[in-house]
C-alpha cells in the first residue's frame, strides 16, 4: 500500500514540475523580449490559461505528502527549512505578481514585471537547491534532526543543481512560447531555446558524473531515469532542429520531470538520506487505516485534476493571436 500511495505521490510531483516549469522558465525569460507592452502582455498571456492549474499539482502532492507519509514531510521540511521558506517567497510573488499586473490598465507595471521575474528566479534556484539536497543527502544528524547548518544546504553540488534548475526551467519556458506565442515572438522564443540547451547539457553531465562517483546506496533506478532525462533533452533538441516545436515542449517537459522522478526512486526503497541517517518508506509511512481514508478522496481527485488539465490545455492548444483574451 505505502509503495501505491508513493507513486501517486511522484505522479503529482512529477507532473507539478513537467508543468509549472514553464511557468517560471516564461517568468525569468520576460526582459528576453521586447520591453513593448503589448508583446509583454501577449507572451504573459500565452502562460494565462495555465498558471494556476499548474500550481495545484504542487498543492496534491505537498497534501498527500502530508497525509501518507507525515514522518517523511517532518524531516525534510525541517532540514531544508531555509530553502522551503525562500521557495514559499519566490511562489507567493510570482503568482501575485502575475496577477496583479495587468489589474489596472493606466497602472505603472515595472514593479509587478520585476515581482514575475524575481519570483520565478527565487523559485528556480529554490527547487535546485532543494532537490539537489536531497539527491546528496539533507544535512541530519544521526538521529535525523536537523543540524542548524544553513550554509550546508549551499554545497557545491546543490548549488550546481539550483543553477541547472534556472537553465532547465528557461528552457522549457522558451519551448512553450514557441507553441504558444504569436508567430511575431515564435523566432526569438526558439533562439532563447537554443541559447539555453548547452547549460542544460552541461548541467545533465556534470550532475550525473558528479554523482556517479559521489553518491552512496544508488539503486538502477537512478540510472534509468538519468538515461530518460537524456533522452528527453535529445527530444527537445530535435524538436527545435526540426521546428517541431509541440515535440521541443513535451521533451522539456519530460526532462524538468526527471529531477523530482530521481529523488523518489534514487535509493529506494530509501525515500530518505543522509550521511549516517536513512529514512524506509515503509517508516516513513502513515498508519493502514489513514491509508484506507486516502483512498476515498485521492483516487477521484487526481483523476478531476487529470481531466481538467487536459480539458484546458485542449481548449487553449492554439497560439496567442490579435483575437485572444488576454487577462495578463
Amino acid at each position: 500500500m505505502a509503495t501505491f500511495w508513493w507513486c501517486t505521490l511522484g505522479l503529482l510531483t512529477c507532473g507539478y514540475f513537467a508543468l509549472a516549469g514553464y511557468d517560471y522558465g516564461v517568468g525569468m525569460l520576460l526582459p528576453g523580449f521586447e520591453a513593448d507592452e503589448r508583446k509583454r502582455r501577449q507572451t504573459l498571456g500565452a502562460l494565462g490559461p495555465f498558471f494556476l492549474a499548474n500550481e495545484v499539482w504542487l498543492v496534491a502532492a505537498v497534501g498527500l505528502l502530508f497525509g501518507a507519509f507525515p514522518h517523511l514531510e517532518g524531516k525534510v521540511f525541517a532540514g531544508a527549512y531555509v530553502l522551503v521558506v525562500t521557495l514559499l517567497l519566490g511562489l507567493v510573488t510570482f503568482t501575485a505578481s502575475m496577477q496583479l499586473r495587468s489589474r489596472r490598465p493606466d497602472a505603472r507595471r515595472g514593479a509587478w514585471t520585476a515581482g514575475i521575474v524575481g519570483g520565478a528566479l527565487v523559485t528556480a534556484l529554490s527547487w535546485g537547491l532543494f532537490l539537489g539536497n536531497l539527491v546528496i543527502g539533507l544535512p541530519l544528524s544521526p538521529d535525523g534532526s536537523p543540524l542548524g547548518d544553513v550554509l550546508a544546504l549551499f554545497s557545491p553540488y546543490a548549488v550546481l543543481w539550483g543553477l541547472g534548475f534556472v537553465a532547465l526551467f528557461c528552457l522549457q519556458g522558451a519551448a512553450f512560447l514557441a507553441v504558444r506565442a504569436p508567430a511575431e515572438l515564435t523566432g526569438r522564443a526558439v533562439r532563447l531555446a537554443r541559447a539555453f540547451s548547452a547549460p542544460v547539457l552541461a548541467f545533465l553531465v556534470i550532475a550525473a558524473g558528479w554523482g556517479f562517483f559521489s553518491l552512496d546506496g544508488v539503486s538502477g533506478f537512478g540510472a534509468v531515469v538519468a538515461g530518460l532525462a537524456f533522452a528527453a533533452f535529445a527530444g527537445a533538441r530535435l524538436g527545435l532542429a526540426t521546428r517541431r516545436y509541440r515535440l521541443a515542449l513535451v521533451g522539456s517537459m519530460v526532462l524538468s520531470a526527471c529531477p523530482a522522478l530521481l529523488v523518489g526512486t534514487l535509493r529506494f526503497p530509501t525515500v530518505l538520506a543522509s550521511p549516517g541517517y536513512a529514512l524506509t518508506l515503509d517508516q516513513a509511512a502513515t498508519a493502514p487505516e489513514t491509508f484506507a481514508v486516502l483512498a476515498w478522496f485521492a483516487p477521484p481527485a487526481v483523476l478531476v485534476l487529470l481531466v481538467v488539465q487536459w480539458l484546458t490545455w485542449r481548449a487553449h492548444r492554439r497560439p496567442v493571436d490579435q483575437r485572444s483574451l488576454l487577462h495578463f
